[in-house]
């Protein structure tokens, strides 16, 4: 199941920068870890905000909630998900 997912992110102001730099550290080895599952398909920067537009591909809602949860920085995000499906007027047969 494809999702795309979007993660506004907002950090508390009065977070030390190392609490946040730690943090932010684990966050990037959880998302690589689930890119090179090939769970997290894509992820795009949002220019001038941090925040940031995903592809997810999990076998269901709750493995994606799962996932979502498990974001070290899940606490200071706002998360909007939509459930993809294919278009009927898509030339592909896949995602490519």
């Amino acid at each position: 199941m494809l999702f795309h997912v979007r993660m506004d992110v907002n950090i508390p102001q009065d977070m030390p920068v190392e609490q946040a730099n730690e943090i932010k550290a684990i966050e990037k080895a959880y998302s690589h870890d689930l890119q090179r599952q090939g769970k997290w398909r894509h992820i795009w920067r949002i220019t001038g905000q941090y925040s940031n537009i995903s592809i997810f591909d999990v076998e269901s809602n709750e493995e994606l909630h799962s996932l979502l949860q498990g974001l070290p920085l899940y606490p200071y995000m706002k998360i909007e998900v939509m459930a993809l499906n294919r278009h009927p007027s898509s030339i592909r047969d896949d995602d490519s």
